[in-house]
């Protein structure tokens, strides 16, 4: 008995790395799959069927799952990806948005066409997906569901010469936050993963940073983002929701989300006088707010 048995599930971007080791795992908990994948490479260009190869091997192992080649990027692709759902099992329980690509580029050479599909398959992506899932909820008021999307740490911090990238991710934390809201109702959680993996999307950008790459490393293999995927599309993920999920190096943790640390207050309209005071003492409030959460997010070791 697996913790997903009888439900069917949705992974985007399923040929290859993260979601490849989702789609996998989630065949071995006795979920059924529709491997989505494009089949395309890292910058979205080109095309292959890589999707029958994880079919396959799911097949192979005693699985149910079929292949899906179109893109998330438009409604009309994230209509038929469902569909196949649809068609294939009679019906959807959990959708795993993680389909992606990469353009990186400074701010100085960073094309429109550039921008523009990086935020297509991402966040655009996320919204093709999620829009035909969410009115299927409704209608049938199916009951349990999952939606689990993908942000990343260059969205949630920051990182060099991704704003596009950065755009859209920090884009589909927004978007998590606002679907969990409106499908509460429907008794549909949606979360948020943060990872870290060693993939072929990050492992140019890994090598340069003077990493060692190693695929089969725990720490660095993008199978260790799969079992968290399982346990929040699983029954006992029900009262998660709305979060942030970090998973990298090892470790899983919650992330802090937008909240207001220190406010002042006063009769009136603020001055130049009343911004100089307050603002040197937000900025330390925030420095002191930071150093303590880093602390308290040092791992704590499971036997």
């Amino acid at each position: 008995m697996g913790i997903l048995d009888g439900k069917t599930a949705i992974i985007t971007g399923a040929g290859r790395g993260i979601g490849k080791g989702v789609a996998l795992r989630f065949a071995e908990e006795g979920a059924n799959v529709v491997v989505n994948d494009l089949g395309g490479a890292t910058d979205g260009t080109g095309g292959s069927r890589i999707a029958d190869e994880v079919v396959e091997e799911i097949r192979s192992a005693g699985g149910s799952a079929v292949p899906n080649y179109d893109s998330v990027a438009t409604v009309e692709g994230g209509q038929s990806i469902f569909q196949s759902a649809i068609d294939s099992f009679g019906g959807l329980d959990v959708l795993v948005n993680n389909a992606g690509i990469l353009r990186d580029r400074t701010i100085f050479n960073l094309d429109e066409a550039d921008w523009d599909a990086v935020l297509d398959v991402h966040l655009k992506g996320h919204y093709c997906c999620s829009r035909p899932f969410a009115r299927y909820i409704r209608e049938t008021n199916r009951p349990g569901c999952r939606i689990i999307n993908f942000s990343s740490v260059s969205g949630l911090y920051g990182n060099f010469g991704q704003s596009n990238y950065a755009a859209a991710k920090a884009g589909i934390a927004g978007l998590s936050r606002v679907l969990a809201l409106e499908l509460a109702k429907y008794g549909c959680t949606v979360n948020t993963i943060s990872p870290g993996a060693t993939t072929r999307m990050t492992a140019e950008l890994r090598a340069s940073r003077g990493m060692q790459i190693d695929e089969d490393a725990p720490e660095q293999s993008p199978n260790q983002i799969a079992p968290v995927c399982a346990w929040l599309a699983s029954d006992a993920g029900q009262d998660m929701t709305a979060q942030i999920i970090d998973v990298m190096r090892g470790w899983v943790g919650i992330m802090q989300q937008p909240k207001v640390i220190r406010k002042f207050s006063k009769d009136g309209m603020w001055d130049n006088r009343d911004i100089d005071l307050i603002m040197p003492q937000l900025l330390k409030a925030k420095q002191d707010h930071d150093a303590a959460v880093d602390a308290k997010a040092e791992p704590t070791p499971v036997a």
